[in-house]
């Protein structure tokens, strides 16, 4: 099933500004929140929809992306499914965690384990570079990527502790915030600052994991399988929501960008979706016509060139070059042929092509301006 617009999701128009989006999004976020809306599955999938939307357009580089690409160029092409590019496959904590301030007070944090002022450790963002050819890029592909980051712990299952034993932070009573009330002219001022104690997590490990030290993460190695859609360039930067680094101690996952480089193509030249073949074939061809092999993305076709080609001439295969990254239309193949001239001449080739030089069929048509500066330069040279 194709994803629905990110704009329409919103209800926003395409220049909707930061504060306009951010509005929309609240709107949604408590028309369909889970604590107003229990046990309703389609709450909760209009919710984390909405989630999905906010998260691309509050991004100017996501978003930039989007309004080029649409959902391909976050990722989020129709059939990748939760594991997919971009802001899919969300998650109750994540969004919480990433959007929790746009609720406001209006709502307690306890469901799927927001917090009121916890902190969520987020991985770090993972960048690969992945080389592709013209067939690959013109299909899309399936690639199996081994990518080494750091992932969760399996002795503690990314807890940092042995035996997953935690006690509550007494400075901060499991809130994660310290909070100060200071008299001032103006009255008393209440500030909350992050705990120096558990570093906002409101908890402190008590013995640590002997295998990570009580970070919930090590250095290992997973397999990842990215679905590249067709269309792509080189420089375009895909992104996979929580396949990069996971984070200490059970936060959220970072992204997984992947830079896209475009091998060069031995004989296809490409100029945005078109391809461009240099065809080069002989006088005679030219002159009378003939049937020629030339390369495709999908294999060698014949094309037909026509008696009394000129040099110079382009023809056009119409649908045979790179599609659009959206899915709609295609580019074309492109043929420049060109009439090579060969740089030396037996005995027999050159009364040949004398003979023909002295026919009147083989003279261009000159207006006698033009000839005599011709004749001019041919006696100069002689």
């Amino acid at each position: 099933m194709a994803k629905r617009d990110y704009y329409e999701i919103l209800g926003v128009a395409k220049n909707a500004g930061e504060d306009e989006i951010k509005k929309a999004y609240r709107k949604l976020a408590i028309k369909y929140h889970p604590d107003k809306n229990p046990d309703d599955k389609g709450a909760e999938e209009k919710f984390k929809e909405a989630a999905e939307a906010y998260e691309v357009l509050s991004n100017p580089e996501k978003r930039q992306r989007y309004d080029q690409f649409g959902h391909a160029g976050v990722g989020g092409a129709s059939g990748n499914g939760g594991g997919g590019f971009g802001g899919g496959g969300m998650n109750m904590d994540d969004i919480f965690s990433q959007f929790g301030d746009i609720f406001g007070g209006g709502f307690g944090g306890g469901f799927g384990g927001g917090g009121g002022g916890r902190r969520v450790n987020r991985g770090s963002n993972l960048r690969i570079k992945v080389k592709l050819n013209l067939n690959e890029i013109a299909h899309g592909i399936e690639k199996k990527l081994k990518v080494t980051k750091h992932v969760s712990c399996n002795t503690c299952k990314g807890s940092g502790a042995k035996n997953g034993n935690y006690d509550t932070c007494r400075v901060c009573s499991g809130t994660g915030v310290q909070t100060r009330v200071q008299q001032t002219i103006l009255g008393a001022m209440k500030t909350q600052t992050t705990c120096s104690a558990c570093h906002g997590e409101g908890k402190i490990i008590k013995d640590k994991c002997n295998t990570c030290h009580g970070d919930g993460i090590v250095r290992g190695e997973e397999v990842i399988a990215v679905n590249i859609p067709a269309g792509v360039a080189e420089g375009m930067q895909l992104s996979m929501s929580g396949k990069g680094n996971a984070a200490p101690r059970g936060g959220m996952n970072g992204d997984l960008l992947i830079l896209i480089e475009e091998e060069e193509h031995p004989e296809l030249k490409r100029e945005g979706n078109n391809l461009i073949y240099h065809l080069f074939i002989s006088f005679p061809d030219a002159a009378l016509g003939t049937q020629v092999e030339i390369p495709t993305i999908d294999g060698k076709v014949k094309i037909k060139i026509d008696p009394g080609t000129q040099g110079g001439k382009m023809l056009r295969l119409k649908g045979k070059g790179i599609p659009e990254i959206n899915g709609y239309g295609k580019g074309d193949l492109l043929v420049d042929v060109n009439i090579y001239t060969p740089a030396n001449l037996s005995a027999d080739e050159r009364n040949m092509m004398e003979n023909l030089k002295a026919s009147k069929n083989f003279q261009p048509n000159l207006n006698k301006k033009e000839k005599s500066f011709f004749d001019r330069m041919k006696e100069y040279f002689e």
